[in-house]
Parts: C-alpha cells; structure tokens; sequence
C-alpha cells in the first residue's frame, strides 16, 4: 500500500529556557541559566521545518504546550490568581517554576512512540504518549500532548490513541527516541527496533553507573503489546551503559535508521552482533545498509558533543537518502570526516544538509529530537487536520506569529512575569486557530 513518512516536528514555545533540568543531557546542564533567546529558537526550528519541506519530504507542526503551567502548581498547594501564584513560586520556589515553564516539548521525538497501519494487528495507527517520568517538567507533557494527537489524528477507525503507560520507575518511557522502524518501503509490514536502557526488574543486568537510565526494557515490551506487533516484526535492544553515561541519555542520540539504512555508534548497543543479526532475520528479504562509526573514528563523547547520530536520516522523492546534521557536525573535524567517508563508501546517502538550530543544542536537542515521525497511508493522511502541514502559506502565517508574540531574550528570573504568561497565552490561542485545533489549552476551556 501506498505510503509515507511525515516529520511532526515541535514548534518551540515561548518560554524556551535554560533551566539545566535534565541530569544526563550534557548540554542542558553545560548551559544552565544562560539567556535563551526563544524568537531566534522558534524561527531556527521553523527553518528547518522549511529545509526538510524544500527537500520534498512531507512536514508538519505540533505546537507547543501551556507553559508556565500553573494548573500543576496550584495542584502543588499554590492559591491565588494566576499572577499571583507566578510571583510567590518565583520568590518561594524558582526551580519549580522553571520546571513548570520548561519549553521541552519541542522535542517532539519525546512526546509518543507511534506504530503504522501495516505492522499493527488491528490495521489501525497507533499513538502512546510517552510519560517522560524521570525527570518532573516532563513527566508533566503526556496530557498536553494526547489532546494534541487527538486533535490532529481524530479518525477513531484509523487511529489508536492509547493512555500514557504508568508513571513509574518500572514502565518509564521517552516515547520515539528510543524506537526505529525499519522496512523496504514504509506501505509494507516492517521490523520495529524498541531499545531501553534497564531491565527494571533485573537488578543483576547491566546499568549505567554516571547517569539513569530513562527507558525500561518492560516499557518497551508494553508498547509492542499495545500496538499489536507479533513478536516477528519486533526486535529489542538494550542501550549500551556506556553511551548512557557518556550523555546519550536517548538512544537516538548514537543511533537513527530510516527504512532500509542504519547509521549506528559502535557503541550504541550492548550487543550490537545480536541486534545486527536479529534485525536482518526479521527484515527477511529486506537488505539492511548497517552504517557503524567506529569508536576510532568518532567517540562516544564527540558523538554526544555533535548529535551526529540525532541527524534525520530522510528519504526523497528520488528514493535516495538526505542526511539532515546540525551545525556542530561540521565543526567536528573527526564527525565530519566520518560523514564525507559514508558519502563516499556507500550509495544510500544521497546529500548531506547542514543546519542551525544552536538554541535547540544548548538545551541538548538535535534536529531529530525536534520530531516525531509519522507513517501515513494515502487515506490516512486524508483523515489528518490538514491546517498543521507546512506550505507557503503556513510557513509565512508561523513565521510572522512568532516575530509578534515571542521574546529574544529570556532569562529564568523572567519566568515570574505576569507579563509572559499573557503574552504566551495570547500567542498560543492565535496558533490553535491558525492550525485549526480548537481547544487544546486549559486556559481555553476554563475562559469558554
């Protein structure tokens, strides 16, 4: 059957900051406080929206969640009006203001993992938002982001849309950056790659010992049961500890594969012949193009440095393949001689394509953080809200919201403004009524 691949990717919000939340993401906690600049975000990611559009491969937008978040903190005990809340947690409890301002939802390969019609036993798409559980100013996402899907996938009799797994150590889940689907062509009945980083009920299985691990291998076993994959389209893989320590708190951060092509660190898995060998049985007649860098050639530290692996690996209209890297691989002598070897050595890449989105990276979000992948079936795509694909119109109608409600500077002591909150409102309410959303904001129904 007919089918395609369509990148969702985040629209940065207006309270893009540098809180350094994320222990294990080293360039969060390399950046921590720093000024952010969240017009110059919003418009880098909208450019590379627009880059991965001219390249002919179909592009869309999931827009940003309510942020400050001031339904949880008055679950946390905060009274008053919203400014008045804002001011006390600013004065009482600025890290929990920060947390609740957090603009990660951008990263939109966090925000589910998703399985097409031709592998699900039901034959329908199915969609599990991710419950980000290990670290607070994510873990508080996962309602924001269903309605989200819903609104943008609501055909029931072609959609699944599953609750959130359990917020606990034992089911945590970071949604897609931690799942590939490999395939010959992505109509066709394909393999799914679930890695983790813990055997949650295995405490003699290999961990890492610097950071945790954020995706337990009983998480990735749920989402196979709930998507109605048979064991044969399903191969799992454990993240090896060292890539975890090393700051690649999310495999795709040392691994991205598209269809046939898997571009993988020597040191992504913990058993990588196992994996290979298991990927090829289970692709059958499919030729896998297994793509290593070894560690010689590129470290694990230079890896993470680089987010060469968090690269979107696309493919055009031609069928040839497009690597998508971000500035620093090309400001990485040894990345960079890696990458000009596999254009060279094998005839799956195509192009490489260099962007900017430093104000993603800083908070240690590459370009393939910055997107969910969506396979899509021509009818499908048909019972989709059309209002969220880029085109011409769209890109000018974002690109002149962003230039009238967004700051170009933002610092955590900020976050306590009144002033913000209204403006991010304000801008949120236009967005769902250009991407023809309803409402999707708390702050929408309570003032219905």
């Amino acid at each position: 059957m007919s089918a395609q691949e369509v990148n969702f990717d985040g629209l940065v919000g207006p309270t893009h900051n540098y809180g350094g939340l994320a222990l294990g993401n080293v360039a969060s906690e390399k950046n921590v406080h720093a000024p952010s600049n969240p017009k110059a975000a919003a418009k880098q990611g909208l450019r590379k929206m627009k880059a991965i559009h001219d390249l002919g491969v179909p592009q869309a937008v999931l827009p940003p969640q309510e942020r400050p978040e001031v339904w949880v903190l008055r679950n946390l005990g905060f009274e008053g009006s919203d400014s008045e809340i804002l001011r006390r947690v600013g004065t009482d409890a600025p890290a929990l203001l920060v947390s609740c301002s957090s603009a990660s939802s951008m990263w939109a390969a966090n925000a589910s993992t998703v399985g097409p019609s031709a592998d699900s036993a039901d034959g329908k798409v199915h969609f599990t938002p991710a419950n980000l559980r290990t670290n607070f100013h994510r873990a508080i996402e996962s309602p924001g982001t269903a309605r989200i899907l819903q609104a943008i996938f609501p055909d029931e009799g072609r959609f699944a849309h599953h609750n959130a797994l359990p917020a606990v150590g034992l089911f945590g889940d970071e949604g897609a950056a931690n799942h590939t689907r490999l395939c010959e062509s992505y109509g066709e009945p394909g393999v799914q790659l679930f890695v983790f980083g813990v055997h949650a009920f295995d405490r003699s299985a290999p961990r890492p010992v610097r950071y945790r691990a954020r995706q337990t291998f009983e998480a990735s076993s749920a989402l196979s049961r709930l998507h109605g994959l048979p064991p044969t389209r399903v191969v799992f893989a454990q993240q090896h500890p060292s890539a975890v320590d090393a700051g690649a708190f999310h495999n795709d951060v040392v691994a991205v594969g598209d269809q046939n092509v898997f571009l993988v660190h020597e040191q992504a898995f913990l058993q990588p012949e196992r994996v290979e060998r298991e990927l090829r049985a289970k692709l059958e007649g499919t030729r896998l193009h297994w793509i290593e860098a070894t560690c010689k050639e590129v470290t694990l530290e230079e890896a993470v440095a680089s987010y060469l692996f968090n690269s979107q690996l696309v493919t055009l209209p031609s069928g040839k393949k497009a690597l998508v890297v971000p500035i620093e691989s090309r400001e990485s002598p040894r990345v960079w001689a890696f990458v000009q070897r596999i254009l060279v050595e094998q005839d799956m890449i195509d192009q490489v394509e260099v962007i900017d989105v430093r104000q993603s990276m800083r908070n240690g979000g590459g370009p393939a953080c910055l997107r969910l992948r969506v396979v899509l079936t021509d009818t499908e795509l048909a019972s989709v809200n059309r209002s969220v694909f880029l085109d011409d119109r769209l890109l000018r109608a974002l690109d002149a919201w962003i230039e009238a409600h967004y700051r170009d500077r933002l610092t955590p002591n900020d976050l306590a403004d009144p002033k913000l909150l209204d403006e991010s409102r304000k801008a949120l309410d236009e967005l769902t009524q250009l991407l023809n959303l309803g409402s999707i904001y708390r702050f929408q129904r309570q003032n219905a």
